[in-house]
């Protein structure tokens, strides 16, 4: 009996150097094509509360924060400079008049359509000297990774380009 859990608690605990390797090679590759997967002219807070507003349109303040763990003053700011950028707009709720809206304007959504194909051709890239199995077990093993610290890997929706 001894002996399964010993082999249970090697097995559990294996992981735990490989995800150290991993994250530091994640670090570099994404170091090395910085400029590539660069979210400029936006910070990455800034980035992250435009990919919540893409997946989640119209989102309201409250909900956003809750989202980020994050006080209201500094959401409100985050959306102040991202609406100031051209990448956001309110909409007044119709039955709350002290209730927002958040959405994308085109800018915006074009800015993360940028984002997202830069990044795709570097992984892309990457991935091409990947075996289809290698390729096949990354993407299963991100997606169950995506689901189990709660953000799900539907795809947002993209708008069609005209």
């Amino acid at each position: 009996m001894r002996e399964a859990h010993a082999s249970q608690d090697q097995h559990t605990s294996r992981p735990a150097p490989e995800i150290g390797e991993v994250l530091e090679l994640l670090e570099i590759a994404w170091e090395h094509n910085r400029e590539t997967l660069s979210t400029a002219p936006l910070s990455s807070v800034q980035t992250r509360v435009m990919y919540i507003i893409d997946r989640e349109p119209g989102i309201n303040l409250s909900s956003l924060g809750r989202r980020l763990s994050a006080a209201a003053p500094s959401v409100t700011r985050l959306c102040d400079r991202l609406q100031a950028a051209g990448f956001l707009r309110r909409i007044p709720h119709t039955e709350d008049r002290r209730a927002m809206h958040l959405e994308l304007t085109e800018a915006g959504s074009d800015h993360l359509d940028g984002i997202r194909h830069r990044r795709e051709q570097v992984l892309r890239q990457a991935m091409e000297r990947m075996s289809p199995d290698a390729q096949h077990a990354l993407a299963t093993g991100l997606s169950a990774l995506c689901d189990a610290v709660g953000e799900p890997t539907r795809p947002p929706e993209h708008r069609e380009s005209a």
